[in-house]
């Protein structure tokens, strides 16, 4: 049975964004191409025109300041006992849920939009909201790609002895033994970006519930950074042209239009001839 709300549903974008990262030390505001990592989540999810409102999650005030000069809501900030390396996602966003219904403030539907997929465009963000409302009797919908390396060709450890991590084949060989090409494809999960009813919080206590819709990602829409060599990589993809980082207004904390974006690298370049 479909539970959908009669009429469009609600939506709302949470992106987030702890101070607390040990592997690059503030990640999330970590200057890309001139912004904060954080700027292209917050600017890819304005520009979308999917939400109701772009929330960041977060428990430092350097980040929610830096968050609210580029057109996010940071209305409260993040416990900090649920901003630690092991927190679960299912608590901050009860957490926020709850802290917004107290405020008046219910929507049907959540996105999580983590700020270390920088490549994930407003194109992205409506063509993933696009597949989910067309999905009926579906608890949320996650971001995947394929498997570069295929988990049947993979091994455990076990005391001296090596263990096929998959073991059992299609056929009567095992998969570490069947020819690559003849594997059934298997898809991973990427940061870029997840969907569900909010119902399944405050029902299941759970993300994404049982009925999950998959998301094919294109190109680097899934592309996660989290070490500083990532960096790296998304500097040169976008040097090289290989990649398309959302526009921002430089040096404003504005968020443009497309259409905005346009212009102002037009004016740029006639300022520059001129």
């Amino acid at each position: 049975m479909d539970a959908r709300p009669k009429g469009r549903p609600t939506i709302l974008a949470l992106i987030p964004a702890r101070s607390g990262s040990k592997r690059v030390k503030q990640k999330n505001i970590r200057a890309l191409s001139g912004h904060p990592l954080i700027a292209y989540s917050i600017a890819s999810a304005t520009e979308s025109g999917v939400f109701q409102a772009v929330l960041v999650s977060t428990d430092s005030e350097e980040i929610a300041s830096i968050a609210r000069s580029y057109g996010a809501e940071v209305p409260f900030l993040r416990p900090q006992a649920m901003a630690e390396d092991h927190s679960p996602d299912i608590e901050w966003i009860e957490y926020t849920l709850g802290e917004l219904k107290k405020a008046g403030r219910v929507f049907d539907c959540f996105s999580i939009l983590r700020p270390t997929s920088p490549f994930r465009l407003a194109s992205t963000i409506r063509r993933a909201w696009a597949t989910f409302l067309s999905e009926p009797g579906v608890d949320s919908l996650r971001a995947v790609e394929r498997c570069s390396q295929h988990p049947g060709k993979m091994w455990i450890v076990r005391g001296r002895r090596l263990l096929p991590l998959l073991p059992f084949g299609p056929v009567q060989q095992p998969w570490h033994s069947t020819p690559t090409q003849f594997l059934p494809e298997v898809l991973v999960q990427n940061a870029s970006l997840e969907i569900a009813w909010t119902r399944v919080v405050l029902e299941g206590r759970t993300i994404s519930g049982e009925t999950i819709v998959p998301f094919f990602t294109e190109g680097m829409e899934g592309l996660d950074i989290n070490r500083p060599e990532d960096f790296e990589r998304a500097e040169a993809l976008v040097q090289r042209g290989e990649a398309a980082l959302p526009p921002i207004a430089p040096s404003t904390g504005r968020v443009p239009t497309e259409r905005g974006a346009r212009a102002l690298a037009a004016n740029e370049l006639h300022g520059a001839h001129g």
